[in-house]
């Protein structure tokens, strides 16, 4: 179980691959924007429905009394709305295989964001990886 984490991290990229794919579809001739926000609502029921069968419905209410972790929370929430429609609006406006690979820069930006907001190390490793990450992101969108 010790890694654990990396079964999940396969299974989050695999869904995210599927919204790229079934995201290009859904939005043909349709607002981005509208379709974002349909795609949020239906997010929201879906995890309201997965806490609901979980029994943590308790849960929130901790969460909305510290008001460290809500500002977080909420401002997580709007990085991540901002994040999807810019994504929908680029789906719309080009292919799923120059799109993807630019909005996976996110791993660079993410690892030096730690490094400079949280305090993390970048190790060597790392850094060749953030670099070789650029360099494909940029030669598979250009492909």
């Amino acid at each position: 179980m010790e890694y654990i984490w990396l079964v999940y991290a396969l299974l989050s990229a695999f869904a995210a691959s599927l919204v790229a794919i079934f995201g290009k579809i859904g939005l043909q001739g349709i607002d981005s924007n509208t379709a974002t926000t349909i795609r949020a609502i239906v997010m929201a029921l879906f995890l309201i429905g997965l806490i609901l069968v979980q029994g943590k419905i308790h849960d929130i209410k901790p969460i909305l009394m510290n008001s460290k972790a809500l500002f977080y929370i909420i401002i997580s929430g709007i990085a991540g709305a901002l994040s999807w429609l810019f994504y929908f609006i680029a789906l719309k406006n080009a292919k799923v295989s120059q799109i993807v690979p630019i909005d996976r820069l996110s791993v660079v930006f993410a690892l030096l964001l730690a490094f400079f907001i949280l305090g993390e190390n970048i190790s060597l490793k790392a850094g060749i990886g953030a670099g070789l990450v650029v360099v494909g992101g940029i030669l598979i969108a250009l492909g």
